[in-house]
């Protein structure tokens, strides 16, 4: 199978999509929860059967009732609803395992505690529901809907629309609140889910489930805390590269911390930077509050889409479009001045007075024609990328044909076209007729720039999250055993903090330039140093766990004579001996100064965030770093887009740029130590804080002029990139090969820029037989969402290996082999395709040897698949490699191989 989603889909499919539920109360009460979801699903068209099970025996379920499961005239059920006290739910859950029952959705709602007795007994249910292969969702939670098919298992009293839109929420009441919004505003939703307490299904799954579902357009979030890193972002990103993604999280505090050994960029950095970050690389909009998640969420559902962030605005009055300019200046939306072109059109349709350029004023008595030929002079401005239309009913405003007009306009623009139809009574039948043609409109100017800004955010973030930086082969290799020998020395010594001596080296082993520096111990040594590097230099302290260097007055600039060198060394020895610990400072740091008059101070960094792991951030730097608080931060690994708009999105951007005598800053150079920074996140699991303060750039480079890097151990049982919340281009799988002939090849990781090469090799180097046993169809070539999915991967969850070989001076793909892992996280499907000119020549077993590495290294420990029975070759090759060819279970032209890795 070449999905892992629709593997994921099919793995939950019971729990979504269920053919046979039993509902288990206890209360005789009718307005029991029990009793409730039973009623809501009486008229559920499933195909199985629905049951009703009382503690009690009460009558409350129907004609027929079942005091215990036992009784049920069915086995093998889909989904049991348990509404039971907590005190009964582990006896449940071992009757439901015995009997057959797929997965359970537990709404008890006294598991509030999360120790003592009711924690006791929601570890032993989920304890019997992993012996018996269920699935459990919950407790603590609103419940589970599916309006379109009848399933309403929700302690909920009010009408839920069906519609396109999803709805995932961790609290029950804030997942009310909405449906109550959305009921009065005639919002539907093609699933309903609360997550309550995430015992065992969570976001990253459900995301997976809602992903492959054809109801579902778009998903609304509302989070209050993040699980496992690693699954939410794989989830988050294969959702929101098919459907938009909307998302509102609580609590913004920052996390305080109690350590002695912290970075700027630690002190920097908080929780909700973090979480910011992830959701931006996700591809993720989050919203501020419920009324944007809204406005944001219908926007996104209908399929409205904008490719910039440049807006015109037409208004037959002046202060309604002066509220809309306002708004876009707050939102940081470009008010773009309109092509001369378009200006001279709109002079020869439009009055002599009022505003000609954005924003367009065509004056408040402007018929329907005005403000139709208004419009789409606008649309076919080549500097806007939409149009906000804004209507006040004044005397000879004809709303209601103006409407008519505007939505005929829509039909003929590819650009995005927004209304706003201010007022009430006199306009509300031009309002359902606009709604009825699924206009994008709205009731004020302002909700209707904030859209706009939220689909040019969401169509940015969208780009940034297809990014999937591959290794830095156009830059020199760094060496990553130096610097983890330097960091295991260290570690050795009981050190947390690398002194200067140590964090260069690991510079220097990543080719980031810093200025000549070396050590001294004694006043007599740094004149020494001071006289080979050459005046002027700047001396700093050096000592152990002591990151922040001036706070001891540690760091003296331009010293332009050898004596000063020697006084000042003497100085600084003395008084750091008296403020630090004995035994701790080592001696000095002598350092030529960087000589850029025009240099501007910046700050790069990397924190440790206790969900997502590494955080690079970027900034204004020196002493001034904590005081301005200029910063940005992204998740690792990083590429040159990422980079780019990491540093766009500080104001000490706009510093780098020419301004009085200041030549522009060689700002690819920053990118450049920011790359290598990533290089170094991803390559040295050890390092989880570094502080480059300050990188001084001008227009000749860049280099780091202070370095502190904190360090520490691996926990047992480490796997590559394990710490990193996105997966980095696995670099390290990369292995050269043989062919019988004796010529090379090359296997490594598929990487997105293989694309179109990929798409050759199915349409050019497979015949039809070898694409029919490949794809099990008749294919030509791959479609573009196929190519997309089969080049831009998450790593965490498949790989694809390719074998290639070098022909006519450049690189050509020979082979291809992949693994989706199985839910279970330890198995996973594979499949492979020789080229036909290729095969017979030692490819196939070699490239089925490097997919079987990828897989150990992911902690995976079986590889099965499904081949075509007549297939003589493939299984042949299957045979040589140790798989046990096994009759297929469900398709008799099919056979499935299995193999232990």
């Amino acid at each position: 199978m070449d999905s892992w989603l629709a593997m994921k889909a099919h793995y939950l499919s019971a729990l979504f999509q269920p053919e046979s539920v039993v509902v288990i109360g206890a209360s005789e009460t009718e307005g029991s929860v029990g009793a409730r979801v039973f009623r809501n699903l009486l008229d559920a068209p499933f195909k199985g059967a629905l049951f009703g099970v009382n503690l009690r025996h009460s009558a409350v379920f129907g004609e027929k009732v079942y005091g215990r499961i036992a009784d049920l005239p069915i086995d093998a059920l889909d989904l049991a609803v348990i509404a039971t006290p907590a005190r009964t739910l582990p006896g449940l859950i071992k009757e439901c395992g015995e009997h057959g029952v797929k997965t359970v959705l537990v709404l008890s709602r006294d598991f509030v505690a999360v120790d003592g007795s009711n924690r006791s007994l929601l570890d032993e249910a989920l304890a019997l529901a992993r012996r018996y292969g269920m699935r459990l969702l919950g407790p603590n939670l609103l419940g589970l809907m599916r309006p379109a098919q009848g399933l309403v298992a929700a302690n909920y009293q009010g009408h839920v629309k069906p519609g396109n839109l999803a709805l995932v929420a961790q609290s029950s009441s804030v997942a009310s609140a909405i449906l109550d919004w959305a009921e009065a505003h005639e919002v539907g939703f093609s699933t309903v889910v609360s997550l309550g307490a995430s015992a065992d299904v969570n976001f990253a799954e459900v995301l997976d489930f809602l992903a492959q579902d054809s109801q579902t357009r778009g998903v609304l979030l509302y989070l209050e805390d993040v699980g496992e890193a690693r699954g939410f972002m794989s989830a988050l990103r294969a959702i929101s590269r098919q459907k938009p993604v909307v998302c509102l999280k609580v609590g913004r505090d920052q996390v305080e911390h109690h350590r002695a050994v912290r970075t700027h960029s630690d002190r920097l950095i908080g929780r909700d930077d973090a979480f910011d970050a992830a959701l931006r690389r996700a591809g993720v909009l989050r919203v501020p509050t419920m009324v944007h998640m809204s406005i944001a969420a219908r926007m996104l559902a209908a399929d409205f889409r904008t490719r910039g962030r440049r807006l015109a605005i037409i208004s037959n009055g002046y202060g309604t479009g002066r509220m809309a300019v306002d708004r876009a200046r707050d939102m940081q939306v470009e008010m773009p001045k309109l092509a001369p072109s378009t200006v001279a059109r709109l002079n020869d349709v439009l009055p002599p007075i009022g505003s000609h350029d954005n924003p367009v004023d065509i004056l408040g008595d402007a018929p329907p024609e005005r403000f139709l030929a208004a419009t789409e002079i606008c649309l076919q401005d080549p500097h806007v990328d939409g149009v906000l239309v804004i209507l006040t009913p004044q005397a000879g405003t004809d709303h209601l044909a103006t409407a008519e007009r505007m939505i005929a306009l829509r039909r003929r623009t590819d650009k995005l076209l927004m209304l706003v139809w201010m007022g009430d009574k006199k306009i509300a039948l031009s309002r359902k007729l606009l709604d009825r043609a699924r206009m994008a409109y709205f009731f004020s100017p302002e909700h209707a720039v904030e859209a706009f800004a939220s689909l040019a955010a969401w169509s940015y973030i969208q780009e940034l999250s297809l990014q999937t930086p591959g290794p830095l082969a156009s830059r020199s290799e760094p060496d990553i055993g130096r610097a983890r020998q330097v960091i295991a020395t260290a570690l050795a010594a009981g050190r947390r903090l690398l002194n200067m001596a140590e964090s260069l080296a690991v510079l220097d082993a990543f080719h980031i330039p810093h200025p000549p520096t070396l050590l001294a111990v004694t006043p007599k040594q740094a004149v020494a140093a001071a006289a080979r590097i050459g005046l002027p230099v700047a001396i700093k302290i050096d000592a152990d766990n002591l990151i922040h260097k001036s706070d001891i007055d540690g760091v003296l600039l331009n010293i332009n004579t050898l004596e000063q060198v020697e006084d000042t060394a003497e100085a600084m020895l003395a008084y750091a001996r008296q403020r630090l610990p004995a035994g701790t400072v080592n001696g000095l740091v002598i350092q030529k100064m960087h000589g850029k008059r025009r240099g501007r101070e910046l700050m790069l960094g990397v924190a440790r965030d206790a969900v997502f792991g590494p955080i690079i951030a970027f900034g204004s730097g020196g002493l001034t770093v904590d005081v301005f608080e200029d910063v940005a931060v992204t998740l690792p690994p990083l590429n040159d887009m990422i980079a780019g708009n990491l540093i766009k999105r500080t104001k000490v951007a706009r510093a780098l740029g020419p301004f009085r005598n200041h030549p522009a800053a060689d700002v690819e150079s920053v990118k450049a130590i920011l790359l290598r920074l990533s290089e170094m996140v991803c390559e040295l699991p050890e390092m989880v804080e570094l502080d480059l303060n300050p990188v001084v750039v001008d227009e000749h480079g860049a280099v780091a002029v202070d370095a502190s890097i904190v360090i520490a151990a691996l926990p047992k049982g480490f796997r590559p990139y394990s710490h990193m919340a996105v997966h980095p281009y696995p670099a390290h799988l990369i292995t050269p090969g043989r062919l019988k002939e004796g010529g090379a090849c090359i296997f490594r990781p598929i990487r997105p820029e293989d694309a179109d090469e990929l798409q050759r090799f199915v349409r050019e180097e497979l015949s039809d037989a070898s694409r029919f046993n490949r794809f099990m169809s008749t294919l030509k070539q791959l479609s573009p969402g196929m190519l997309v999915r089969f080049t831009q991967l998450d790593y965490a969850r498949e790989m694809a290996v390719v074998a290639c070989v070098t022909e006519n001076a450049g690189e050509r793909m020979a082979g291809v082999a992949r693994y989706t892992a199985n839910p279970d996280a330890t198995s996973c499907e594979f499949a492979i395709s020789i080229a036909d000119r290729w095969q017979g020549r030692g490819l196939g077993s070699q490239l089925m040897h490097a997919l079987f590495h990828a897989a150990r290294d992911a902690g995976l420990t079986s590889m099965e698949g499904d081949i075509l029975a007549s297939n003589d070759a493939m299984l042949g090759l299957m045979g040589k490699l140790g798989f046990d060819i096994r009759v297929h279970p469900d398709d008799a032209a099919l056979k499935w191989v299995v193999k232990v890795l």
